[in-house]
């Protein structure tokens, strides 16, 4: 685990060390957009997307700086989401990341300009991604845009807002949960292997690897909103109660939804059979991301 983590704050530097190069300085014109963009791309996080975006790339056998340009994408368009997520109309959050919301520091208007600057910067940043003999720059472009348009990113959060003060079962928990959580994190993991040149067959695994991680992922979010404190999260514990939303615990009890993410991450391991010894980093993450406590 020590040489896991060791391996994961490397790649977050990396990350870190491209998005600072790749994103305006706060000093350009017009200043507040561009500080506004940064405060919330640089107020901490895992990095989980695009740390899975280098990995995917090193088990397929490719260059993690070729992988730089659509992992640095991914988290830009994580990020946005969260920003549009976090405004009075959308989820009403005043936390992120143990600091401030984007909309409570800048207010509303330059919060929504802000998600609008970085989701547009996210397309210019995949598109200088290098073509892979499989894989064109308009096939990243590609990826990209349907998982955060209406059908999965976007369309998540229509079914999550919708879904507020309903009693969900369990199929409709999981169809907001692979549109808004599952499909980037998989297109995470689609884009790093895209890059490696990856084979079609391999391709498909990892994209049912990603698939279930994202459910896992997300299944112990909800464990840990209702178990962990404000502190601990880094953004407010017990919103998704307050608000009356539907949970993996709601419905399927506490031991139930520990169970359930123990067997969805058990889904996604198996579907790294095909790369063999090479998806050990890409296992190590899904243990890691099962057991995490923040």
């Amino acid at each position: 685990m020590s040489d896991l983590k060791s391996w994961l704050q490397q790649q977050q530097k990396l990350v870190d060390a491209e998005l600072k190069r790749q994103l305006p300085r706060e000093n350009v014109r017009p200043a507040t957009i561009h500080k506004a963009m940064r405060y919330s791309i640089f107020a901490g996080g895992k990095r989980l997307r695009p740390v899975l975006c280098l990995a995917a790339a090193e088990a397929c056998g490719g260059d993690i700086s070729t992988a730089l340009a659509p992992a640095c994408a991914v988290e830009i368009m994580h990020t946005y989401s969260l920003v549009h997520d976090d405004l009075p109309c959308m989820d009403d959050d005043d936390l992120r990341r143990g600091r401030p919301t984007s909309h409570k520091v800048y207010g509303e208007g330059i919060a929504v300009l802000c998600g609008d600057a970085l989701l547009t910067e996210a397309f210019a940043i995949i598109a200088r991604t290098p073509a892979a003999k499989r894989y064109s720059v308009g096939d990243y472009v590609t990826e990209l845009a349907l998982t955060g348009g209406s059908k999965k990113l976007i369309g998540g959060q229509v079914l999550d807002l919708e879904g507020e003060g309903k009693d969900l079962t369990k199929k409709q928990l999981v169809q907001i949960h692979e549109a808004k959580t599952a499909a980037l994190l998989t297109s995470s993991i689609r884009l790093g292997a895209m890059t490696a040149n990856v084979t079609p067959a391999k391709l498909e695994a990892l994209t049912t690897f990603g698939y279930n991680l994202g459910l896992a992922f997300q299944i112990v979010d909800d464990i840990l909103d209702v178990t962990q404190t404000t502190e601990q999260l880094g953004k407010t514990a017990g919103k998704d109660e307050a608000v009356d939303k539907s949970t993996y615990p709601a419905i399927l009890g506490l031991e139930g939804a520990k169970k359930e993410a123990a067997r969805v991450t058990k889904k996604s391991l198996n579907a790294l059979k095909p790369l063999g010894k090479k998806g050990h980093r890409l296992e190590a993450i899904a243990h890691y991301l099962l057991d995490r406590e923040f």
